[in-house]
């Protein structure tokens, strides 16, 4: 009933072709590890020589009623390794990212302009002599040389306009700006909100940072100081498993594992984490409305959901304070719109965008300048003017930004006087 075994000499064929494709394979493997072993040698000496730092470095102190800002006199190193984009600058002793203020009298003798914003006038990303406040005061000596243009920065990425008031309040008034100009980014409509600066940081809303506002029942707002014990109540963040954790520790030392990392998607993280926070904010009853909004908070949508109604409410609560405080000190308020990276002005979404500004800031007689009106009316790409990968002003993008400024204040030169 059962076949008779095979030959030997069949078995020991088998066998012989078994051990011999095993061999075959461990050589294949190996071959293939020393490979991979020899282009990622080939990479790392190659970023380690065409790249003079592996990682950024912006340290942030806490300052008792102005919160988070840069450690004075620090060296600031930013690296995007995406556009290869490598800056080292010197925070000054106010801890801003800019030059040393000028003194009190200079500016008094002059136009003297006071820049407050976000990342866009924080401008890591670019050399301090190539920020559009550095670029306008130099045009303005060529071109307006009546005006005796000077100008400092008071950014600080991250933040909004409710944020920003202490910069005017401690820094910026010191020097009594003729002009005082808010530089206005899409996401400032976020940071205004305690509900989404909490959802985007991983933050406590009542516990934030920075200078934030309460709304009660009625509508009616108030300032809140920024909180010195807010690391206490961040919130948790999800946990990376063992091949996570020891990627992150292999990035922090290995330039081609730092490329590597920056040019890979993390998007998926980055939902899950948004995920819980909300889920968790919105358990609170200041954060309830969060359960309608996911990561995209843009503002672009035609009809908003609750938390972007009431960030819309922040935002005009911040810029009336600006407004109040301007008008109390005998100073102009502009508004210069930061919208260098959208891709197209005849957008549906865009020009909802622009409207929902808009009707927050002309209808208190506050100027806008657009620097895409600009470029898009002297026939530039806007592209041109930014990182790629990053959607913040490139040296370009900064002159760009100078110039349409420069031409607001030739068409009015009576803010100086």
């Amino acid at each position: 009933f059962f076949p008779p075994p095979p030959p030997r000499k069949y078995v020991r064929a088998l066998r012989a072709t078994a051990r011999t494709a095993l061999r075959m394979a461990a050589w294949n493997a190996l071959f293939a590890m020393a490979g991979l072993l020899l282009i990622a040698l080939a990479g790392e000496a190659y970023f380690r020589l065409t790249r003079p730092f592996i990682d950024t470095e912006f340290r942030s102190v806490f300052v008792d009623g102005v919160g988070l800002i840069r450690e004075p006199n620090a060296e600031l190193r930013y690296a995007n390794w995406r556009d290869d984009n490598f800056v080292v600058s010197r925070v000054n002793s106010q801890g801003f990212l800019d030059r040393e203020p000028v003194s009190p009298e200079r500016a008094a003798a002059g136009c003297h302009i006071a820049f407050i914003g976000d990342s866009f006038v924080e401008a890591m990303e670019v050399p301090i002599a190539d920020k559009f406040h550095v670029r306008l005061e130099e045009m303005a000596a060529r071109e307006l040389p009546r005006l005796d243009i000077t100008a400092q920065a008071y950014g600080m990425r991250g933040t909004g306009q409710i944020n920003q008031l202490p910069f005017y309040d401690e820094y910026a008034r010191r020097l009594n700006p003729k002009v005082v100009m808010l530089a206005f980014f899409q996401n400032d409509f976020d940071e205004n909100s305690p509900a989404l600066y909490a959802l985007g940081k991983g933050a406590d809303p009542d516990s934030l940072p920075h200078m934030s506002a309460q709304m009660d029942a009625s509508g009616a707002m108030k300032l809140r100081p920024p909180d010195p014990e807010y690391k206490r109540f961040l919130l948790p963040r999800l946990p990376k498993g063992l091949a996570g954790q020891a990627w992150d520790r292999l990035v922090r030392i290995s330039y081609f594992a730092k490329w590597m990392d920056k040019n890979k998607k993390k998007l998926p993280y980055k939902h899950r984490q948004l995920r819980a926070w909300r889920d968790m904010l919105a358990e609170r009853p200041c954060c309830a409305s969060l359960t309608n909004v996911y990561e995209d908070t843009q503002f672009k949508v035609e009809s908003l959901p609750p938390s972007l109604e009431e960030a819309l409410a922040y935002t005009a609560f911040g810029i009336e304070q600006f407004k109040h405080r301007a008008d109390s000190d005998g100073a102009a308020l502009a508004v210069l719109y930061a919208s260098a990276y959208m891709a197209k002005r005849d957008d549906p979404q865009f020009d909802r965008l622009i409207d929902r500004l808009s009707a927050i800031v002309e209808a208190r007689g506050i100027p806008v300048i657009s620097d895409y009106d600009y470029n898009v009316r002297h026939r530039r790409d806007p592209w041109d003017g930014i990182l790629r990968h990053d959607g913040h002003w490139n040296a370009t993008g900064h002159q760009w930004a100078a110039e349409a400024v420069l031409e607001w204040l030739n068409a009015n030169q009576d803010v100086c006087d």
